[in-house]
């Protein structure tokens, strides 16, 4: 049995790939520095043992093979022992690549924004007719509570990252996927750490186009003006376009995007009720069912599909209802995200109040890229409360002024929570964003709230 050793075994993708090897037969062992629930949970529930640290030891026998995620960097201990042994290594995406996706229909979901609810749901639709497809998704879709799977058929659904690979192979992770199904749901700057505009992000995402064979797909939004620069840089497949002037479009949709028609090259082809908001989720659910048709899923199979997906963990994740207070817990890493799930819940909540409690924990966040849009972002909200820890590089309070007297900055976890526990009053709706853990706050809150 080949013995693999992760480094970063507690992040979705090193974590959800080390289920994989294991499910393939593979000796898995890992480690990090961050080692907690429910990654560590799940890894040692399969099996997988974890080092926590950078201790030598962990390679001891040395593994026949180091997949090094893009957390580790040179200098770090065990990678400085690895290159000085002459050990084998490679990195996440090359070791899915060759092991996993090799030989597969790989259906890749890319973008800015919603990658994980879009590759979620056309995973539940592939899965709906009767596919039995295989998956790696950040996050943990609701419908098959794990974050991946190998399958049993020749469909993989993958959300594909443009973060770079490693610290040796800066091309974006979905290069090495070479999908015949390609989602490009949106393109925005991001990742302000690694790529220095946004035309350097629409390089790598030409890149991954490059790969997708003649009877391939590319599904896009219409009118998005970055995606369409990425393909006038060269274009070999097939495309299905989605929303306003696309050959995919949602008509008839309720307020809150609780329920819309689908409609393709100009007919009606199904109906969707479901528990999602926001014209965001209605996107997504035209790019997943333009996804899916592609491989033989009909409309109306994919539209039972979506009246029954119950989204992801951390997307609007419903966490309690406390004296009549409803905490949600949501995925929040960029301006856009903030907005478009705030004009979703005040779709649905009407004049009910909403408070956000934002970390800007995000790198581009962090390094104050989009600082001047983040306060009209929150405009549906009726109060928002920041959260700013000491080691930010610039002043969250220095963006609120008189025009902006629903806004406050907290720099105290134990402050904002009394704050938030003070404040609360029966039919408010308190989201929670971040792309972190927080400290632990969605719980801490719910329990103060109770008492």
């Amino acid at each position: 049995m080949k013995h693999i050793h992760i480094l970063g075994i507690c992040g979705t993708f090193m974590g959800s790939l080390a289920q994989l090897a294991k499910a393939l037969g593979y000796r898995v062992t890992g480690s990090d520095v961050n080692v907690y629930p429910p990654m560590s949970t799940q890894l040692r529930a399969a099996g997988i043992e974890i080092f926590e640290g950078w201790g030598l030891e962990q390679l001891k026998p040395a593994p026949d093979m180091v997949v090094v995620g893009n957390v580790i960097s040179r200098g770090n201990p065990v990678m400085e022992a690895i290159l000085n042994q002459m050990l084998p290594y490679t990195s996440g995406p090359q070791w899915l690549a060759e092991h996993v996706l090799q030989g597969r229909w790989v259906m890749a979901v890319a973008g800015t924004h919603g990658k994980t609810t879009t590759a979620s749901m056309l995973a539940c639709m592939l899965e709906n007719a009767d596919m039995a497809p295989g998956f790696l998704i950040g996050g943990v879709p609701l419908n098959f509570d794990v974050s991946a799977r190998l399958g049993d058929s020749d469909f993989f659904v993958i959300e594909a990252d443009e973060y770079d690979s490693a610290f040796f192979d800066k091309r974006s992770k979905f290069v090495h996927y070479r999908p015949h199904t390609l989602v490009m749901n949106n393109l925005e700057y991001d990742h302000a750490d690694i790529f220095p505009d946004l035309a350097a992000i629409e390089r790598q995402f030409h890149h991954v186009v490059r790969t997708v064979p003649q009877h391939g797909l590319l599904v896009y939004p219409a009118k998005d003006e970055a995606l369409k620069r990425v393909l006038a840089m060269g274009q070999w497949t097939p495309e299905h376009t989605t929303g306003e002037g696309g050959l995919w479009q949602a008509r008839n949709v309720a307020a809150d995007g609780s329920a819309f028609d689908v409609c393709f090259d100009g007919a009606m082809v199904g109906r969707v009720c479901w528990g999602l908001t926001g014209a965001h989720n209605v996107n997504n659910a035209l790019a997943a069912m333009a996804a899916a048709r592609h491989v033989g899923v009909e409309p109306n199979i994919a539209c039972e599909a979506l009246c029954s997906f119950s989204s992801v963990k951390r997307r609007m994740e419903r966490l309690a209802c406390v004296k009549g207070v409803t905490v949600y817990d949501d995925f929040a890493h960029h301006p856009t995200a903030i907005k478009t799930t705030l004009e979703g819940l005040r779709a649905q909540v009407g004049d009910a109040a909403i408070t956000a409690v934002i970390e800007p924990r995000s790198n581009t966040m962090k390094q104050g890229i989009h600082q001047q849009t983040l306060i009209d972002a929150c405009d549906d909200a009726s109060r928002v409360c920041w959260f700013q820890p000491a080691e930010q590089g610039w002043s969250l309070q220095a963006l609120i002024d008189d025009r902006h007297p629903q806004h406050a900055c907290f720099d105290s976890m134990a402050a904002l929570l009394e704050n938030l526990v003070k404040k609360a009053k029966p039919n408010e709706h308190i989201v929670i964003m971040s792309n972190g853990g927080f400290g632990g706050i969605h719980q801490r809150l719910i329990q103060q709230l109770d008492h």
